[in-house]
């Protein structure tokens, strides 16, 4: 999918370099496909709580990522309303599914009922 319009060059840079960091990346494919929350992470990652929180508040603060509380948990997206979605979108588009990692959860019981 290639977006009609160009990106602003310095926003773009911003989002790639976001996006540098493994864990991050990871996050993206998941949350393109499937909400999670962020026990779910920690497991899939087997990283702190702080530590996958801090990933998820530097996605959110790029307006990449979108959080929507469920009762008690809070379950994160990806924005496919933020302008560089059809930019994100092309690069996820190139990695390998990540869908094992939710499957690993659900084989073990973790899956959004973890928190």
């Amino acid at each position: 999918m290639l977006q009609a319009s160009t990106i602003d060059i310095e926003r773009a840079a911003l989002v790639l370099k976001l996006l540098g960091d493994k864990t991050r990346l990871n996050m993206m494919k998941i949350l393109d496909i499937q909400s999670c929350c962020v026990c779910e992470f920690v497991e899939m990652f087997q990283m702190s709580q702080p530590a996958i929180s801090q990933h998820l508040r530097k996605l959110k603060d790029m307006g990449l990522v979108k959080e929507e509380k469920r009762g008690q948990w809070v379950f994160y997206s990806v924005n496919k309303e933020n302008d560089y979605y059809p930019f994100v979108k092309q690069i996820l588009d190139q990695l390998p599914s990540q869908e094992e990692k939710i499957k690993n959860l659900e084989k073990k019981g973790l899956r959004i009922s973890c928190c």
